[in-house]
């Protein structure tokens, strides 16, 4: 188990988010909706629609709409949103695993290839570039939770895998089979995680330039716009002083 890492998820880039708190209440609302669908209402009983209500409280999303979300799923009510996988490359040869919650396969799928295409990417096959990835549990928290040495202590006794902390807040991984059992643990110590769920991390990273990462941010910020995409996971490395330049 690790203390650091150099991965960094393409959803965290620092305000991607923050500039978009409609469609991010829309997205995190489908993940309410299926969750409660899959499973049941109760989200002391449903894993998935917990951490969904997690993220949802994270993002400041109102009361009311979580409510909302979940009577809706209750009731049978709303749409039926099926979960799809895309994969594909980037600029810089950056793999790319893109998630999403849709209610018609034909749109959602044209408009990711159409996202991809044009900032100079090109989807591939399924499985194309997943077997470059390991599947496996992601518990966010913020800064706030505590320093790198008490979260990381936490984690430990938990059961997770891998720590990252940085002054953005802290990245704990675990087995996809011990996501739920470790947020339940890592809960009674650090209080309410902003997100749980399992995730894409790769492997191997790449190092992308300056005039490849502007084209990957851009492609990442089409993607992000689509309601039906809920999450990219990519394997990039920008260095700090790219960073820097691209603002």
């Amino acid at each position: 188990m690790a203390g650091h890492s150099k991965f960094k998820n393409i959803m965290h880039r620092k305000g991607a988010q923050d500039k978009k708190r409609s469609g991010m209440f829309s997205k995190l609302s489908r993940e309410i909706t299926v969750a409660a669908k899959m499973g049941l209402p109760d989200p002391d009983m449903n894993p998935r629609l917990r951490a969904a209500i997690n993220a949802a409280k994270a993002q400041s999303m109102p009361k009311d709409n979580i409510a909302r979300a979940i009577d809706k799923a209750s009731k049978g009510e709303g749409e039926n949103y099926e979960e799809i996988r895309y994969e594909g490359f980037g600029p810089g040869g950056v793999s790319l695993i893109i998630e999403a919650l849709s209610d018609n396969r034909n749109r959602t799928a044209t408009n990711v290839r159409t996202a991809v295409s044009k900032n100079g990417g090109n989807l591939g096959a399924s499985g194309s570039v997943s077997h470059a990835f390991d599947r496996v549990g992601l518990i966010n928290y913020p800064a706030s939770a505590g320093d790198a040495e008490k979260v990381f202590e936490a984690a430990l006794e938990a059961g997770a895998e891998d720590v990252t902390s940085s002054e953005d807040g802290h990245e704990i991984w675990t087995a996809s089979a011990d996501l739920h059992e470790v947020a339940k643990a890592l809960e009674a110590v650090l209080g309410e995680a902003e997100g749980a769920k399992l995730a894409w991390k790769p492997q191997t990273m790449v190092e992308v330039g300056e005039e490849d990462a502007a084209t990957l941010f851009k492609l990442i910020d089409a993607l992000d716009d689509d309601d039906d995409v809920q999450t990219v996971w990519g394997n990039y490395e920008v260095s700090d002083a790219v960073m820097e330049k691209l603002g």
